[in-house]
Parts: C-alpha cells; structure tokens; sequence
C-alpha cells in the first residue's frame, strides 16, 4: 500500500508511517491512498473498538514498517467509548467521550501512538505544528503530552476560540507542549504551519496532527464502519450520515469508508456561515475565502485543506457534484436547533452539531439519518446554556483542564515566530 501526493499520483509513494512522519508531501500537496482496498473480511465489532480498528486499517499497512505493532496501537488509541444517541433512526453519533471531549480525540491519540512507537526505535526526535480552530489542539496535545520523543506547537487564534476551549489549549505547562495565541484567523495559522514545513531550516524535523495528517485521517474511518454497521442492523437500512464540516477532514475519512464498504448511503456535509464547499459546488469554480467567525467556531473555515482531497477522490466537476452535497446553518439557525432540540427531546447539542441537526430537519426530515455529534455541549456553556435554561454538566476530564493555569505566548502572523 502506498500513499502519494494529491498534486503527483504518479510519483514517489510513501508508507502509511513514513506519510505520517511527514505530514504534507514535499511538493505541499496531501497524502491520499494511491487505492482504497476493499474492508477485509476480518471485520468484526465483536473484539472490541481497538481489534475493529485493526481490521480497518490493517490494509493500509501491508509492508509497513508497522505492520507489526497495529494492534497493539489501535487498542492503545481506542480505548474509550462511543455511543449512538437513538431516536427512531434519526440518531445522533456521540463522539465526545475521549479525554479531551472530541471527536478528535480517536484520531489525535492513534497518530500520537503510531509516531510514539516509531521514534523510540530510531531515537530521532520530532516536533508537531498543529494548527486549531477550537478543538484539535487539545486532543493534539492530551495525545502527545507524555510521548517521549515528540513536542508539539499548538496555534490557536486569537478571539477565535471559547473560553473553555482556550483553557484545554493553554493548561499544559510542564509539559512537552507550547501553546501560541496567533493575532488572526484559523486560515493564518494553517498558513503558518504549512509555511513552516516548506522552510528547509525547520521541516525535516516537523510532522503535522491536523487533518491535513493522513494518520490523524484515516483513523477517523473507524467510527464511521461502526456507526453505519450498527445502524443497518438495528433499522434495516443504510443511513444517510450528516457531518459538520470545517476542514473538511472528518468527512474526508467518511467518503473514505464509503468507498471501502462501510453501508452508508450518502454522505452530507454540514456548514456553517464559511460556504466555500457550497459555492463550489454551485459555481464548479472553488474561490477560498477569509474565515467568518461563528458559533461552531471550530468550523470556521475558509478555505479547506482536505478538500484538495475530495478533488483527488472525485476529479472531476461533475463527478464531485454527484456526489458531494453541502448545506449551511446561519448563527440564528444554530440557536434555534439548540433550543428546538432540547425543548423537544431534553437533548442538549453543540453549536457545531446543531449544524447538522438543522440540515437533518431542514432536508432530510424523513429519511434515516446520524448526525455526527462532534463535541460536548459543556465546551460551549457561554452559547447552550442560555438557550436551554440549565447549567451542563462538566466531564470530569474536561473539569480538570479549565481549573488548570493557563500557559501561552502571544505572537503575530510569522512563523519564525514559533522557533525564537
């Protein structure tokens, strides 16, 4: 199995670790499987989250340099639940019980595994620059705190974030992990760290955990066999699965899946105010764009690194337009969803999945559906709170993190700023 660039499919493959260790492909392009296998017969949900793991990933690492500890890296990294919120078949995936109370944190924690184990055989050293806006950073940072050869640079910006969130991003002192409150956008921190790696001085010795990391990525297929697998056994049908989108990287690995056998129907994405994917897909001419700030700010995004993924899985307009829909929730909608949705059902939702929620009522009222519950609600008190008329219930983990000091450094828009 190899993995190659987005912008050179013919030319230099990589193994899935070697990929990983990169993070973006020397030409700046992503890291793409040059094919999707079929799901392997092994596949079972019967040995626990861990084994099913393997069983997904287990083809993208034939000849691999870590074949051979994959399982004991899927079972270090899954080792939490999820949990599918039933209502009739308009389900709700919970994905917000690892230790950072993210999605992120079943990607963030194989990634750190996966590269923990490589390094401590070869003893070389790396740092990982991750860019966030709101929750990668702190599943990045819970899941490499304790690795022994990885450090890690978190950029968050500034005003960009909740104040919850921001605790979870700044709470590492003593740690191997430095914080950086950069004055702008999530746009002008991705562009920091990808101008990081292309600067010969700093990227040999840097890797990525954003999306835009194939390892972070392809770790996010599992939650979707799991999801889809259950639901067609409980209902007798493939659902239609809804994700809120920023990056674009959590549906990436959905389409992923798809293609490999998970029983999905169709995939939908979900944005907010931040149309860059619905403007592409009704003009066919893709126009980046600043980042708006919203609600579900751990959405607002611009211009979307994975999507120069999509555009490698489906190449051409048409072919994209078949089979990529997007729909968007204006701030005043995701309020709404927020109350409607607790009034009616006593369900408390983040503002990012309020975003899907709302497309779910909006469009797809009467199908089978999942929406993927992206984060708790307690990382947004300031936003659900008022709306429901309750306090939320804090996670233990999440409760030790914003009782903790905040550590950070405030910096501009130049990387260099990162290695002074």
């Amino acid at each position: 199995m190899e993995f190659v660039s987005t912008r050179d499919r013919e030319g230099k493959g990589y193994s899935f670790t070697k990929a990983a260790l990169k993070g973006l492909a020397p030409d700046r392009g992503l890291f793409v499987p040059k094919s999707i296998p079929a799901l392997s017969s092994e596949y079972t949900q019967e040995k626990g989250l861990g084994y099913e793991a393997y069983t997904i990933l287990k083809p993208f690492f034939e000849s691999d340099e870590s074949e051979g500890d994959l399982l004991d890296i899927t079972r270090k990294a899954f080792s939490f639940p999820l949990s599918m919120h039933a209502d009739g078949g308009k389900d709700t995936l919970e994905l917000y019980y690892g230790p950072t109370c993210s999605f992120k944190d079943f990607g963030a924690r194989f990634l750190a595994f996966l590269l923990d184990s490589v390094l401590k055989k070869s003893g070389e050293k790396k740092t990982i620059l991750v860019a966030t806006s709101g929750d990668t950073g702190s599943a990045v940072a819970s899941a490499f705190s304790e690795c022994e050869n990885i450090s890690v640079k978190l950029l968050f910006p500034k005003d960009g974030v909740s104040e919850r969130q921001k605790k979870q991003l700044t709470c590492w002192k003593g740690t191997s992990v430095s914080s950086y409150e950069v004055d702008g956008t999530f746009d002008d921190c991705q562009k920091m760290v990808k101008d990081a790696f292309m600067d010969p001085e700093y990227s040999s010795s840097l890797s990525s955990a954003n999306s835009i990391n194939i390892g972070r990525l392809m770790a996010q297929m599992v939650y979707y066999f799991h999801a889809s697998f259950l639901y067609e056994a409980k209902y007798g049908e493939k659902p239609i699965v809804i994700v809120p989108s920023g990056n674009v990287g959590n549906v990436t690995a959905a389409y992923y899946a798809k293609e490999m056998g998970a029983p999905i129907r169709r995939l939908i994405i979900a944005t907010n105010a931040n149309r860059s994917v619905e403007d592409y897909i009704s003009s066919g001419k893709f126009t980046p764009r600043a980042s708006i700030r919203t609600l579900a700010n751990a959405m607002d995004v611009g211009n979307p690194s994975n999507l120069e993924r999509l555009f490698d899985l489906f190449p051409t307009y048409e072919v994209f337009k078949q089979n990529v829909k997007a729909y968007y929730a204006m701030d005043d909608k995701i309020e709404d969803t927020i109350r409607r949705v607790y009034d009616e059902k006593g369900y408390v939702i983040c503002p990012h999945t309020a975003c899907g929620e709302f497309v779910r009522r909006m469009w797809f009222r009467d199908e089978p559906t999942i929406v993927v519950s992206t984060a708790h609600p307690a990382k947004f008190d300031k936003i659900v709170e008022p709306l429901i008329g309750r306090k939320i219930a804090i996670p233990e983990s999440l409760y030790g993190m914003i009782k903790s000091d905040s550590d950070y450094k405030e910096i501009g828009k130049d990387y260099h700023e990162l290695f002074n």
